[in-house]
């Protein structure tokens, strides 16, 4: 499978089965499709008018040699590699634990319902939270690196029971030869200078979240009484950015129909001084307001193209930043069984909740047809994972000819759920957002190697 596009200028040709990615000119840009379905000879003659003929047959050898090297038009090897998911040992290597159902704000779009999941208010107890650590452990198989992620809701309003689980992992890593990479999510209310520096010591990685321009942030992610937020965190997110040598966390803000223009929201971040950035499209129902809508992609496909280009000007002027959805590895990047699968959620990464039950993942939590048993007792819905395990872009009937299936795997099997009621389907919006995204990705990979 080839597909091409043109961004900002380039002519870009991706060989989707092998990933490779070739900038080529006009001419050679209309002549590779032909090549699926005409010899050398129809090719000249259905182009000869446009471009003279020795350059044509000179395109055509270089477009041969391409192909003879397993570089154009590659057979997908997808079907051969995935795996039974009968016969993969089941292991456990991240949990989301959500620490606290509550909220100190109450953000328009949050899935999580100000943080209660849609049910009741509670803070995990550090009992629930140590027994979650040891499911993890001994779940984890011959796997030694493990990932726990502080959630909610928001983990800072039960700080004291993230410290002392911290401390029982460390404990814990040395009986049993493991690694953990704690990381938090927060948004930045109760951060202070005793959770930087303990958050500076001990965790991987840190998520910070805001939406962009004060209007923009504080329009969606207002507190209980109705006042904004940025003024508040803006301060505090900056010298955590800081305190981490700009490196290691996130500034992460989503983008609703109400800000069609998020390219502002990025560059205004970038403008604070933050490097690390990921604004992220919402994800709601066509019911609510503040839903993306399938008349909006013409402008934010045209934001992402600016977006990619405003980067690639700042990277060259020594002023750059990273854009989450722009990173992509073209020479290395998942192994092929993650390039397949996804994120493993319903397999590899469970959420626990306050009281202990395990879902797939964050997003399933409080939908009850999801429930696969408890931390103390383990997984009891088998058949739950099983079904998880299935998923990848070869069980996809909308993946299996798309371009973008090795780079998002498949997509968010709970968007596919939530729009489609399967976790087989597809969010259609959400994946062709993605495709503009990994265009954009490659173009500044193209324009940054010249």
């Amino acid at each position: 499978m080839v597909h091409q596009f043109r961004n900002n200028g380039y002519n870009i040709v991706l060989d989707v089965n092998s990933g490779s990615v070739h900038v080529v000119d006009d001419m050679t840009y209309d002549i590779i499709p032909l090549y699926e379905e005409h010899s050398r000879d129809e090719i000249v003659d259905r182009l000869s008018a446009s471009w003279p003929r020795d350059e044509i047959l000179e395109a055509c050898a270089e477009v041969e040699e391409l192909i003879g090297n397993g570089q154009l038009y590659t057979e997908d090897f997808s079907e051969d590699c995935m795996p039974d998911p009968a016969q993969r040992e089941p292991v456990v290597k991240a949990l989301c634990l959500h620490i606290a159902h509550d909220c100190n704000l109450a953000c328009r779009y949050c899935f999580a319902g100000e943080g209660e999941y849609h049910g009741h208010r509670e803070l995990m107890s550090l009992e629930t939270g140590k027994a979650a650590l040891d499911f993890l452990i001994a779940n984890s198989g011959h796997r030694r690196n493990l990932e726990v992620d502080f959630f909610g809701g928001e983990p800072l309003m039960n700080w004291e029971v993230v410290k002392e689980l911290v401390r029982y992992g460390r404990e814990q890593e040395k009986i049993h030869d493991k690694n953990f990479r704690f990381t938090l999510t927060t948004n930045g209310i109760l951060l202070t200078d005793e959770i930087m520096d303990f958050s500076n010591r001990e965790m991987s990685n840190v998520v910070l979240s805001i939406d962009g321009r004060k209007e923009v942030n504080d329009h969606m992610r207002p507190s209980r009484n109705g006042k904004g937020s940025y003024d508040l965190i803006v301060p505090k997110f900056q010298k955590f950015a800081e305190s981490r040598h700009q490196d290691n966390y996130y500034v992460r803000g989503t983008y609703t129909h109400y800000n069609p223009d998020f390219c502002a929201d990025v560059l205004h971040l970038a403008d604070l001084g933050f490097e690390q950035i990921s604004v992220e499209p919402v994800v709601a129902e066509d019911s609510e307001e503040y839903a993306l809508r399938e008349e909006d992609l013409p402008q934010l496909f045209a934001q992402y193209d600016t977006l990619a280009a405003e980067l690639v000007k700042r990277n060259r002027e020594g002023k750059g930043f990273n854009f989450f959805h722009f990173m992509i590895d073209l020479e290395g990047g998942p192994c092929v069984i993650k390039r397949l699968s996804g994120c493993g959620s319903g397999t590899e990464y469970l959420a626990v909740t306050p009281w202990g039950d395990l879902y797939p993942c964050h997003q399933f939590v409080g939908n009850e047809e999801f429930l696969m048993g408890n931390v103390w007792d383990g997984v009891t819905r088998t058949d739950i994972r099983d079904m998880f395990a299935g998923v990848s872009v070869c069980s996809k009937e909308q993946c299996r000819d798309c371009f973008a299936k090795f780079y998002c795997s498949g997509g968010c099997a709970a968007n596919a759920y939530h729009f489609n009621g399967d976790i087989k389907g597809a969010y259609e919006i959400g994946c062709e957002l993605q495709k503009k995204r990994i265009e954009c990705a490659i173009m500044i990979k193209a324009a940054m190697a010249e």
